[in-house]
């Protein structure tokens, strides 16, 4: 899984930090710190169905999911775990 959170925090420090990867720690919540708001989380979930090949439903947008690195990773990793169906086809 660290590789995981390795790609996540690559992505969320070059697309919303834009390089400051020491104003980040995996466990800040990207939405109490401003990282990322409603616009973001769009580009995001758009980054994980296309990287990871994942379908990610409306009900799962939420920031027990998608609210920091850690939380994400964890969330990538559950998804992947799962049978096809939550899989893009």
């Amino acid at each position: 899984m660290q590789s995981r959170v390795h790609e996540l925090r690559s992505f969320v420090v070059k697309n919303f930090l834009f390089g400051e990867d020491q104003r980040l720690d995996n466990a800040d919540s990207f939405l109490d710190n401003g990282i990322i708001d409603s616009t973001g989380i769009l580009e995001l979930v758009m980054y994980l169905q296309h990287t990871y090949e994942i379908e990610i439903y409306d009900e799962e947008l939420i920031p027990d999911n998608l609210d920091s690195v850690n939380r994400l990773a964890a969330f990538v990793e559950h998804k992947l775990a799962m049978p096809a169906v939550s899989k893009v086809s």
